[in-house]
Formats: structure tokens, sequence, C-alpha cells
């Protein structure tokens, strides 16, 4: 009898908590639009669409290079497995086409899309939920305004069990923190509305911050660092490794051209970002740059004495760009005999010290954040595969290196960079690294360094690695 009766409570219990989780992850579906209903959208309102769309940076995980635009079927690898990206024209059949308004606002409000199903983190809906009824109407305009693509993206390519969308609400349970964007009254209009895009459509956070096992942002290490598509994004925050400080103003000229003469140019994901921000007015990015310098806060004096003897080695010319190193930049005897002395003189020097003006010329590496991060993978990329060329418009480009240097040889270039100009330790297990890039066992984007849209047009884009 008491092991019946124990047997009675464990399945009771299992009912019990089996109907509570249906109930946690069940959402009705939404009723689909009717195809032959024809919505008219004003043209200030679509435009208006355009601009948030350039934040959320939306053609770039939902568009395939050379591909049409937003058709969706871009591959997203994941720590769990592969994710497609979806696509979001308004194709009736496999786009976003029978989707009323009402379905995309549960989708960026709560990461449900319009047939009931969890959405996948992958796409941030965790940012995405503190964006204004107002913006998620223009956002609506704009897309489905676009030109209709009848495009069905690939299976995703994950564990049997992560196919079952109702356990994502387990997952919203534990790390999904769902509303509006509340403004502090403390800050300034300009800081709230950057942080507003910032947090929001912006989702800096999806790449700036590391994540847990579980796949979420680690809130107590907001903008800590992360990875996208096989590139470092730096830490945003104190722990920023650029050698010179950034501040509102740089971060902004970043932001809106793609390159700082301190900072080097943008590349791989941030690429297709300040290629997009360059849509916005001037007052978004100005606000972007103060909440994100806000977040960094003041740099210390013993970083910013540093930063500033930095400056002094440099020379303005004419045009105001800051250029062209002085004669004290020169490798030390020390190093001389460092095996990737003569390979660095030989591949890097002639453009990374010619003085020449940022964007075109090579920075100089005392400036360079990818010398002095704690992860070498971004200058690994870099001289592996190179800057490839944007399409129809000047931009940065670099010869990669893969097919000139071998593992052992870019590994000892990278250790020679490390020592001369940087304190910082040696990177470990350099050689590793390079191979595993090198063979596309670790997954590397490739894009142009500046001004890009994943759109047919672009040549210049490529397939994942």
């Amino acid at each position: 009898m008491r092991a019946i009766r124990l047997l009675s409570t464990i399945l009771t219990l299992f009912i019990v908590f089996g109907l509570a989780f249906f109930f946690l992850a069940w959402r009705p579906e939404i009723k689909p639009q009717d195809p032959s209903q024809t919505i008219r959208f004003d043209n200030a309102l679509i435009a208006k669409g355009a601009s948030l769309a350039a934040v959320g940076n939306c053609i770039a995980c939902h568009t395939v290079p050379g591909k049409e635009a937003f058709s969706g079927g871009l591959k997203l690898p994941t720590p769990f497995g592969i994710i497609y990206s979806t696509n979001i024209t308004p194709d009736d059949e496999t786009g976003i086409g029978r989707w009323s308004e009402a379905a995309f606002q549960r989708a960026m409000r709560e990461g449900v899309d319009r047939k009931g199903d969890h959405l996948y983190p992958a796409f941030p809906y965790d940012h995405f939920t503190r964006v204004t009824d107002e913006d998620n109407k223009a956002l609506y305009a704009f897309l489905m305004t676009r030109t209709p693509v009848k495009a069905t993206a690939p299976k995703n390519e994950l564990p049997y069990l992560l196919h079952v969308r109702p356990i994502l609400a387990a997952w919203k349970l534990v790390f999904f923190d769902k509303g509006a964007f509340v403004p502090d009254p403390q800050k300034s209009e300009e800081w709230n509305r950057g942080a507003y895009l910032t947090e929001g459509l912006g989702h800096c956070g999806a790449c700036h911050t590391p994540r847990n096992a579980f796949g979420a942002e680690e809130r107590g290490r907001h903008f800590g660092g992360g990875e996208a598509e096989g590139w470092q994004a730096y830490a945003i925050n104190a722990q920023s490794p650029s050698p010179i400080p950034w501040d509102k103003a740089s971060l902004a000229f970043y932001l809106r051209h793609g390159y700082h003469a301190f900072h080097g140019v943008s590349r791989g994901p941030m690429a297709e970002v300040t290629g997009n921000l360059g849509a916005l007015p001037d007052s978004d990015i100005n606000a972007i740059a103060a909440y994100v310098a806000s977040i960094m806060g003041e740099p210390s004096g013993e970083r910013v004495q540093r930063g500033e003897e930095l400056k002094k080695q440099f020379v303005p010319q004419l045009d105001g760009v800051v250029t062209a190193a002085i004669d004290e930049n020169k490798a030390s005897a020390e190093l001389a005999s460092h095996p990737g002395a003569a390979i660095y003189g030989a591949a890097c020097a002639t453009c990374h010290e010619s003085g020449r003006a940022a964007p075109f010329g090579g920075l100089n590496f005392n400036l360079s954040t990818a010398v002095n991060a704690p992860n070498p993978q971004n200058i690994v990329n870099v001289v592996l595969f190179g800057l490839p060329p944007a399409d129809g418009e000047p931009s940065a480009v670099m010869p990669g290196f893969a097919g000139a240097l071998n593992d052992q040889q870019i590994a000892d270039l990278l250790a020679f960079m490390r020592q001369r100009f940087t304190t910082r330790d040696p990177w470990p297990d350099l050689l590793q690294r390079v191979n595993r890039t090198r063979s596309g066992e670790y997954f590397v984007a490739v894009r142009p360094s500046e001004g890009i849209e994943r759109a047919p047009s672009n040549v210049g884009a490529k397939e994942p690695r």
C-alpha cells in the first residue's frame, strides 16, 4: 500500500507539473492576415522603419550574402547547434506576408511567432522587448513593403530535445526579462535615447556581453566582451582593451564612419553594424556614443597617461587625420632575432608603418586593440583572411596571408607583434588557434570592412567559412 501511495503521489505531481508547464508554455495562434487585403503604409512611417531596421542590423542575420535581402536562410552557429534565420519578406507562404501587426508585435515583445511557437533567443527578443509599440509599427511597415521572396530556410540542426519549442518557455522563465524600456529620470534625454537604442533594437549586448552555459547573457558582466560569427566582440565597459581610451567623440566618429584614426576600422560583424548606422541622424549616433561612453566610465589616470603618451607619437596631417608615426616606433635590437620579425618586416610594416591616413592606411599596431586584446582571434582572422573590398565604394582593404604563410609562420608573426607592440603577456596556444581557424574547424564569417548590406549586389560578402 505504501508503494502504491508513493507511486500515486509521484504520478499526481507529474501531471500537475505537466499541466502547469503546458499553461506556461502555450501561446495561441494569431489568425493569419487575408493575403487579398491590401495594407497601405504612410511613406514617413516606412522611412522611419528603414532607419530602425538599420539600428537593428536586421539585414545581417536575415540575409545570406548574394541572395535577396531579408529572405532568411543564414547559418547561425551556436554552442547548441546550427539555427537558420527566417524569411522576413512579405511573402505569403514562406515569409511574414500573412502576419498581422499584432503577430509582429508579439514576436518582438515576447519571442513568440504567429503560430504560437516560441522563438529561439538567437532572435534577440530579450533586447527587442524594450522597443516601443510605435517603433514596432514602423518596422512592420518597412518589412511589409519589401519585395516578397519565396524562400524557405533549411531545418535547424539541433539536438532533438531542442526542437521541442515549449522548452524555450522554461528558458524564458529564468532568463527573459520582458518589458518596455523605462527611461532613467536621473539621466539626460540624450543618454536615455542612447540607452533605448543600444539596449533595445541595437542589441549591442547580444555580441558584447559574455554568455552562460544556457546561452543567456551574463547580466553581471554587461558589455564585458563576447563573440559573434567567429569574431571577438571586445569589452566596451571599463575592461576595454583599447590602448587609447574611447570617449564620446571617438565613439561617435567610429559609428558614423566605420573607423577612427586611433582605433582602426570596423571588421567582421561590426563592419555591417557601422555600415548600417551610417543611415542614422547625428542625434542618434551621438546618443549611442554618449550611453556607451558612460558604461565605459572614466578611465584610470594611469590609462589616460598611457593614452596621451601614445598620441604624442603621432602627428596630424593637413586634413586633420592623425596618421604618421615618428621614428621612435622601431623594433628593438632584442627583438631583431625573433622568428616573426622578418615576416613582419616583409608582410606588414610597409602598410602599417607607412603613415598613410586611416581608413586606407594600415593602423599602427601600437594603437591596435586586436594586438592588445586578451584573445587573439580577431588578429588571427585578419591575417589569414584579410579585409575584402566593399562592393562599388571605397573601403579599407587588406590581403589575406593564408596562401602565403603557413600556420607556424603566422603564429610566429603574431607572437612577435604581441611582444613588440604591447606590454601584455604572450597569447597561449597560438599555433593551435591558427590551425583551427584556417581549417574551418572554428567558424569565421569574412566580410568587407565597411558600408555593407547583404544584398545580391554585394560581391564582397561571402558565406561563413
